[in-house]
């Protein structure tokens, strides 16, 4: 079941990568979005490794934010 709060992300990506993307996903027993939520919190992971935790905003602030039309 999809979580609600999440956020889509959409791309657009070439047809090389597209089925490289595929391939891999399949050897590795992902689906291609499966795999592409792995390699995101890799690069996350590997981030906050050696630059330091990324510290999330208040998210209630954030929320009051965009309903005044803030960014």
């Amino acid at each position: 079941m999809r979580n609600k709060q999440n956020k889509h992300l959409g791309i657009e990506i070439d047809p090389e990568l597209h089925y490289k993307l595929h391939y891999i996903s399949k050897y590795e027993g992902r689906s291609a979005n499966a795999q592409i939520l792995y390699l995101i919190r890799q690069c996350i992971k590997e981030f906050e490794k050696s630059e330091g935790v990324i510290q999330l905003p208040d998210l209630t602030q954030t929320e009051k934010q965009k309903a005044d039309g803030q960014h």
